[in-house]
């Protein structure tokens, strides 16, 4: 049975299909979505959170730590549309490597607060400014503890995949912080290395 007729909830299904793109074993992968099932149409964002909550849990016990970027990177979502179309435009309109980041700063919509060049010549992506007395996570709205930064690899995805189409050049990314991971004491930051 294909995930998608498994699995009623998106964010179960697209762990499922993750863990089966990047040939997780399938006695890990079942023992990571164990429970996934049981979440549909009626699951309260409370449910969601504590059920991935013990997902990401037990993927960090069974996955190694590139194997978990890589199933998470592949939950990404808001990947095409209107943010695909501005990505695409940044590149187009824009010749040098440090117009493409000053144009994707000036974008929002699709990299959230800011984009900018770290000290070590990384690209960081703020999702939030520094400064607020909270944050939180824009997919698990009512997480009510710390979940792994392993989750945040997703967004980690949809970063790596706009700058990846509007820098032209494809990136490596890190959760540098999170809101979830931290229970809202620190932002979503992402560092993102050019690889070529």
């Amino acid at each position: 049975m294909d995930a998608k007729s498994r699995f009623r909830d998106g964010y179960v299904r697209r762990l499922a299909e993750g863990l089966a793109k990047e040939h997780v074993a399938v006695e890990a992968a079942e023992h990571i979505i164990e429970g996934g099932e049981a979440l549909g149409g009626g699951t309260t964002q409370e449910e969601r959170a504590q059920w991935m909550a013990e997902a990401m849990r037990r993927m960090d016990t069974l996955l190694d730590e590139s194997t978990r970027r890589a199933v998470r990177e592949r939950c990404a979502c808001c990947l095409g549309g209107k943010r695909h179309k501005l990505s695409q435009e940044i590149a187009r309109d824009n010749e040098t490597l440090e117009a493409r980041i000053r144009a994707a700063n000036e974008t929002p919509y699709v990299f959230g607060h800011s984009v900018s060049r770290a000290d070590d010549g990384r690209v960081l992506v703020s999702f939030m400014p520094d400064g607020w007395p909270h944050y939180g996570c824009a997919c698990l709205r009512k997480a009510t503890e710390p979940i792994s930064i392993t989750y945040c690899h997703c967004c980690g995805g949809h970063v790596k995949r706009h700058l990846q189409t509007a820098l032209g050049r494809k990136v490596e990314v890190a959760v540098q912080s999170s809101a979830l991971s931290s229970g809202g004491n620190e932002p979503c930051r992402f560092l993102c290395r050019i690889v070529e």
